[in-house]
């Protein structure tokens, strides 16, 4: 999966975005996913249909974010 919709971000993209407190904190405001703008985001960022789909590198930091660490 690279991109599932044209106004999302790159798959590649996503670790620096994960990375990046005011990137998450904008799609969380927005409530749009990183990768398919699907609203409904959870604190990382992402729905629960692209969450679901992440490689292990990804998951990682995105669970920082979902137990309240952050970046």
């Amino acid at each position: 999966m690279t991109r599932l919709n044209p106004e999302g971000i790159p798959r590649n993209q996503l670790m620096y975005a994960l990375g990046n407190r005011e990137m998450v904190a904008f799609r969380r405001k927005m409530d749009s996913c990183f990768l398919c703008c699907r609203p409904d985001v959870n604190e990382a960022g992402l729905c629960r249909y692209c969450y679901s789909a992440l490689d292990t590198p990804e998951i990682q930091a995105a669970v920082r974010w979902t137990s309240g660490v952050g970046p």
